[in-house]
C-alpha cells in the first residue's frame, strides 16, 4: 500500500492507496480546485462517482458536507472506508456502478472523475487497474451515462463538476447535458504532459484521429452542469 501526500488544493490529508485504485493525480487535483470554489452550505449532499481513494469525497466531508462516494471496485470502496476512518470524517461509501447505487437521492452536488481514456478494442475492461481509466474506443462509455443520469439525482439549483480529457470530445459532453436539462459550462482547462498509458497509445491514437501527429499532451477540462431552480 501507498500513502501519498497532498501537495495540491484541497484534495484531501494523505490518502492510503492500495495497487490498484486510482490514485490521485491532475486531473484529481484540478477537479478539487473546482469542487473548493463550491458554495457548499453545511450539511449539503454531495455524490463523489467514481472515488477512487476518496481525495474528493473527504475534501467535500471536511467542508461539513454530508458525502455519499460510489466505486465499481471494492478495493476502492474500503480503501475510501479507511481513509475517512483515518481522518476521523463520516463518509458514506457505497460499491456500485457508477449512478445505480444513489437512485432516488437528490444531490446538492456531484462530482465525477470517471474514466475516459480511449483504448483498443472498443470496451471498457470489468476488472483490473485499467478500469480505473480505459472507456471504450471514444472514451466516452462512462462519461455519456453519467450525461444521461446526472440530473436526476441533483435538486433544483444543484451541480455536476465533471473532470475529463479534451481527447474524447467536450463539445459531445456539453450537448448530452444540455439535452438532459442542464445549463453547462467549461469553467476549467489545463494542459498536462501525455501519462504512461496515453504514451503507450499515441499511434492508435493518431491513427483514430483524436491527436495531432506528435501531440505530447492533452487538456484537461472541467464541465460545470446545473439543473435550473
Amino acid at each position: 500500500m501507498t500513502t501519498l501526500p497532498r501537495d495540491t488544493g484541497d484534495a484531501g490529508g494523505p490518502l492510503v492507496v492500495p495497487p490498484g485504485v486510482y490514485p490521485p493525480q491532475e486531473d484529481t487535483f484540478l477537479l478539487a480546485e473546482a469542487l473548493d470554489r463550491e458554495p457548499l452550505r453545511p450539511g449539503a449532499d454531495v455524490l463523489d462517482v467514481g472515488t477512487g481513494g476518496g481525495a474528493l469525497a473527504l475534501a467535500a466531508a471536511r467542508r461539513g458536507a454530508r458525502v455519499t462516494a460510489v466505486d465499481t471496485a471494492w478495493r476502492a470502496v474500503l480503501a475510501t472506508r479507511l481513509n475517512a476512518a483515518l481522518a476521523q470524517l463520516n463518509v458514506e461509501v457505497l460499491h456500485g456502478d457508477l449512478l445505480t447505487p444513489a437512485a432516488g437521492r437528490r444531490f446538492d452536488l456531484i462530482v465525477t472523475n470517471p474514466p475516459y481514456v480511449p483504448a483498443p478494442g472498443g470496451h471498457s475492461p470489468r476488472g483490473g487497474p485499467a478500469r480505473a481509466w480505459d472507456a471504450g474506443r471514444d472514451g466516452r462509455a462512462l462519461v455519456d451515462r453519467i450525461c444521461a443520469g446526472a440530473a436526476a439525482l441533483l435538486r433544483p439549483g444543484g451541480a455536476l463538476l465533471l473532470v475529463h480529457s479534451a481527447v474524447c470530445g467536450v463539445e459531445s459532453t456539453l450537448e448530452r447535458l444540455a439535452l438532459a436539462g442542464l445549463g453547462t459550462a467549461v469553467t476549467d482547462r489545463r494542459w498536462i504532459p501525455f501519462g504512461p498509458v496515453m504514451r503507450s497509445r499515441t499511434a492508435w491514437l493518431e491513427e483514430q484521429g483524436l491527436i495531432a501527429p506528435g501531440q505530447e499532451k492533452e487538456e484537461l477540462v472541467i464541465i460545470r452542469a446545473c439543473r435550473p431552480q
